[in-house]
């Protein structure tokens, strides 16, 4: 065997364990069939302006370990995420907070707030939310729900909120402070560079294969290693022989604004109403704070899911979690074959989780 580890996908999962398992003397082989390393959380240089092809990808955790292990490689700022959710030309604060209040009902003390909220909420007092627009009620109340939630929910899914199952928000934040922090994490930032300037030091002297499609050539791929890690999607690993199970997509609108220093003054803008095809805008720049005399802005649009398109969000209703189920039983009898990340685990992933858990299985492989 030439190599000690084939890992297949050189986004985090993959690139994590590539930089672990070679720093403790392992040869490794690198494939992915982009064109580029860093998978989904990939950045790309615009002319000063690091730019997210794949959507937003903002760095918080609590876990000190994962943050000291990504602040090794790259630096990273202290952006703040707090977004702004634009209904019928009026902006609100993100998440639910005091600020958010005010703005809905002029509300200024906790006190009043949370009157406002028990009334918003008494229709549901009581009883059984039985899809994801009763739960919503439930939690937050008629208002929040009728502006911020519904047409976005909409939107993401790709279906009235009436038909969507209750467990998908079994709990909303509401934070009685004037706080628009959206994550409550002690460690919050983005690269200062972008992430490609981390992906670049982890794989740094190891060999990368791009373009390079793995199920083209998985046999003759395999037999050059003892061990494949695979991160890929676990149904397609097995050529789907239980089934196909389901994501949601996004499709991105990059657009290049060459005489517009700022466009929208935030990064994050949330469009609520159900008729406005796509669920937020991005704006670039203010993630990094680059100074610029351009802007660069992206569109998501979210979409059914077909195969061959990219995908992102795990439907985890109960059809696809009993097949993920017998593909992860079908991976457990493979002894030469390790399954992580989003996509070979079916599960939605936030970046220190994918670190952690990478860190975690390169450990285990080592110590076998």
């Amino acid at each position: 065997m030439k190599y000690d580890y084939l890992i297949v996908g050189a986004g985090l999962f993959g690139s994590v364990c590539a930089h672990e398992l070679t720093r403790a003397g392992k040869r490794v082989l690198v494939v992915d069939k982009r064109s580029h390393i860093g998978g989904n959380v990939y950045t790309e240089d615009h002319q000063g302006i690091p730019v997210h092809k794949y959507g937003a990808h903002i760095f918080h955790t609590n876990n000190k370990e994962v943050w000291d292990y990504v602040n090794q490689f790259v630096s990273f700022n202290r952006f703040t995420n707090s977004p702004l959710a634009n209904y019928k030309g009026k902006l609100y604060n993100l998440p639910f907070n005091m600020n958010t209040f005010y703005q809905l009902w002029g509300t200024v003390t906790p006190a009043e707030a949370a009157k406002k909220l028990a009334e918003q909420t008494a229709e549901m007092q009581g009883k059984e939310a039985e899809n994801l627009a009763e739960q919503a009620i439930k939690l937050v109340g008629r208002d929040i729900y009728e502006k911020l939630i519904k047409g976005y929910t909409e939107k993401q899914w790709g279906r009235d909120a009436t038909e969507l199952p209750a467990f998908i928000i079994k709990r909303l934040p509401l934070r009685m402070t004037y706080d628009n922090n959206y994550f409550s994490d002690r460690y919050q930032g983005i690269a200062e560079n972008g992430y490609t300037e981390l992906f670049d030091k982890l794989l740094d002297g190891i060999e990368v294969r791009l373009e390079c499609d793995f199920f083209t050539d998985k046999k003759s791929l395999q037999a050059l290693a003892n061990h494949t890690i695979y991160t890929g999607p676990i149904d397609e690993y097995f050529a789907f022989s239980e089934g196909v199970l389901e994501y949601r997509t996004l499709k991105f609108e990059h657009q290049t604004l060459a005489d517009c220093e700022n466009y929208q003054g935030n990064a994050v803008v949330n469009y609520t109403e159900r008729e406005i095809p796509f669920t937020r805008i991005i704006e670039h720049k203010h993630f990094s704070g680059s100074v610029t005399k351009h802007t660069v802005i992206t569109k998501e649009y979210p979409a059914e899911w077909k195969l061959g398109d990219e995908p992102y969000y795990p439907i985890n209703n109960e059809k696809n979690m009993a097949l993920y189920k017998r593909y992860r039983q079908k991976a457990k009898e493979l002894t030469q074959v390790t399954f992580g990340g989003r996509l070979a685990e079916y599960k939605y992933y936030d970046m220190h989780q994918v670190i952690a858990s990478a860190l975690k299985t390169s450990k285990g492989l080592l110590d076998e």
